[in-house]
Formats: structure tokens, C-alpha cells, sequence
């Protein structure tokens, strides 16, 4: 994603949302998951479960980080440019405990305010906070794909996910190297499909 994108004020202006309901989501997706399945494929076809489960508790800190605005190596590091460390041995405990906190800190209105950083890049938070949620339900129906799960988000968090990426549809630029090209879902597709598919996923995978 680029400083173009997280420059935009387009979404800066919305109520603030709640991370609450998508990091319960996805936490209970996490309970769903199995030993056998952690090197499964999924839809982020560099990783294995295993290493998208790392990837979600790093982004959990680093959002949490954002948050608070400490910024340091978590906050610092352009995504992709790292692969995910080992999954943590006690990951079914530290990985809810990381989620409810990253949606804790963001219940602060002075989270959202100011600049902030994540992904090596500094944008405003009323932006980040967005971003953090996006991150928490993309990834969410990454799991449930891998997993053969069944996905809810919310409504709430599939509009305002859907309204942050929908201004970069067509700006490869503005999309950077965080999200692939979109892939065409039609205007009558259930919301989820159509953010799916602006996140540059394919809404039929794993079906």
C-alpha cells in the first residue's frame, strides 16, 4: 500500500469504528483450527497457516503499537519485507490475548487522532485505524478458507473495509505491493465478495 493511500482523507471522515466485533471474529475462527490444518494452503499464496497465523499476531502488535503511537521495529517494518517468525508455541492463548488488545487500544478516541505509523510508513491514524481493521477482516476470511470455517463478519466492517480500498480499484500505484490487482466481482455479489475481491482475492477460493 502506498503513502498516497495512507495520505487520503476520503475515509478520515466516518465515525470511528469499533475493532471489537472483527478481532471476537476472528479469535473465534482461531478456536476452529486444528494442528493438522497449520500447513494448510491460503489465500495469500506465500504463506501456509502457520505463517499467515504469525503474520496476523505481528499485525495485531504492530496495530496495537500504531494505537498507542509507540512506534519501534513492530510499527517500523514494511509488510512483505520480513517473513513471518515461527508461530509461537502457546499461540492459541497469546494470539486472542494479542487481538483483544489491539481492538482495546483503538477504543481510545486519541488513538485516531494525529499521525501515526505502521508499516514503515507514517499516515494519519484515523486512516490506520481502517487499515487495522481491514487487516482483521481479510485475514479473518483468510482463516475460515484455510479452515473449511464458516465466516461472519460484520456488516459494519465489511462497508467501511469496502470504502477504504475502493478508491484504489484502479490505481495500481496507490495499491502498492500490499494488495494484489482487484479481481472483478459483480456489482450483485454479496459485500463480502465484492472486498474480497478489491483486496485482489479470489472470492471462490477454497470453495
Amino acid at each position: 500500500m502506498s503513502s498516497e493511500f495512507m495520505s487520503s482523507e476520503t475515509n478520515a471522515q466516518a465515525p470511528l469504528p469499533d475493532l471489537g466485533p472483527a478481532a471476537a471474529e476472528l479469535t473465534r475462527l482461531l478456536e476452529g483450527v486444528r494442528d493438522d490444518q497449520l500447513g494448510s494452503p491460503t489465500p495469500c499464496p506465500e504463506y501456509v497457516l502457520r505463517d499467515l497465523l504469525s503474520h496476523i499476531a505481528g499485525l495485531g502488535v504492530a496495530f496495537k503499537d500504531a494505537a498507542h503511537k509507540e512506534f519501534g521495529p513492530s510499527t517500523s517494518t514494511a509488510p512483505g519485507s520480513v517473513r513471518p517468525p515461527e508461530l509461537a508455541a502457546d499461540w492459541r492463548k497469546s494470539m486472542p490475548e494479542t487481538l483483544a488488545a489491539m481492538a482495546d487500544a483503538w477504543r481510545d478516541p486519541a488513538a485516531w487522532e494525529g499521525d501515526t505509523q505502521a508499516g514503515g510508513l507514517t499516515f494519519p491514524a484515523a486512516i490506520a485505524g481502517r487499515v487495522a481493521l481491514d487487516e482483521l477482516v481479510v485475514h479473518g476470511w483468510d482463516v475460515a478458507r484455510a479452515t473449511g470455517q464458516t465466516y461472519r463478519p460484520a456488516p459494519a466492517d465489511l462497508e467501511v473495509s469496502y470504502q477504504l480500498l475502493a478508491p484504489s480499484k484502479d490505481d495500481p500505484a496507490a495499491r502498492g505491493e500490499a494488495f494484489g490487482p482487484a479481481v472483478d466481482v459483480p456489482d450483485e455479489a454479496p459485500m463480502l465478495d465484492r472486498l474480497i475481491g478489491m483486496s485482489g482475492r479470489d472470492p471462490g477460493w477454497g470453495r
